[in-house]
């Protein structure tokens, strides 16, 4: 016997999953049914008596999912490599985006994920960078593990809190729905039904892009964002974002953005800024 019921929300699936689906093992293993969860549809199978018995369990995961709405800020590509760059996300299993700072890189694939979630194509968002810049070495930072990593991942987390509320980023934090880790922490994982995004991946190295693509499992949606020209990786260390362009550019289910000056949405200088830097490179 089967028993159907529809999810209304993301909120309600998770709440009812936990963390690696611990929830729906435990209701499984309590009342000797199997649950199966498809997008709306929730499936219970056993007998009608075990359904009966697990059903008020299920409702009261379901039940305890709470809305906090997402910010209503319109949020969009506004030149047309933005709009190649947000094109191809919705396409592309994996996408990189090279370019200088400004272009909206890391922004719109937050933006692209946030809608992912809200309309469930994806269970969890997974936001990572690497967490050495500058020549610094974590052990040598003061404070514990968060103190160290936080200011690598700052703006990651400025980013989300421009896109949605405090409190539901808070509750997505604590319950796993959303990630914000060094990019470190991956390894050694497969990350299923996510979409995930390496920022500053021009501080990668070459073995590190490797493990992050390796890190993509069933349903998931990677995107990688980087510029060149501003690497902290020493002297003579091969950049990671470097190479997998020269890897990966025949790939067709793979797609590489380049932005330039023209789509900097900062303020004016910025792009005057760069193109005198990039002319400066060019004729030295």
């Amino acid at each position: 016997m089967d028993k159907i019921i529809k999810i209304q929300s993301h909120e309600q699936a998770h709440a009812l999953c936990g963390m690696h689906d611990s929830n729906i093992r435990l209701i499984e293993k309590e009342f000797k049914v199997k649950i199966a969860l498809r997008g709306e549809h929730l499936k219970i199978s056993g007998t009608a008596t075990n359904i009966k018995k697990a059903e008020p369990a299920v409702n009261s995961f379901l039940n305890n999912s709470r809305f906090l709405p997402i910010s209503t800020r319109q949020i969009g590509p506004k030149t047309s490599g933005q709009r190649e760059y947000v094109n191809a996300i919705k396409e592309f299993d994996i996408v990189f985006g090279v370019g200088p700072a400004g272009t909206g890189k890391t922004y719109l694939a937050m933006a692209s994920a946030v809608e992912a979630l809200k309309k469930q194509e994806v269970r969890r968002i997974i936001l990572t960078r690497p967490a050495i810049e500058a020549g610094e070495s974590l052990g040598f930072l003061p404070g514990d593990m968060h103190d160290k990593i936080s200011p690598y991942l700052r703006p990651l987390y400025d980013a989300l809190y421009d896109m949605m509320d405090a409190e539901r980023i808070e509750k997505y934090l604590e319950n796993g729905i959303i990630e914000v880790a060094p990019l470190a922490y991956m390894r050694g994982r497969t990350l299923n039904d996510a979409f995930i995004i390496l920022d500053e991946a021009q501080n990668c190295t070459a073995e590190q892009m490797k493990m992050f693509l390796t890190r993509l499992g069933f349903d998931s949606k990677a995107v990688i964002t980087g510029d060149m020209t501003q690497s902290d990786l020493p002297h003579g260390k091969p950049i990671g974002l470097l190479q997998a362009q020269d890897i990966l550019s025949g790939i067709k289910e793979i797609k590489f953005i380049y932005f330039t000056g023209k789509d900097v949405v900062r303020h004016a200088l910025v792009q005057r800024i760069i193109e005198a830097y990039d002319k400066t490179a060019k004729t030295s």
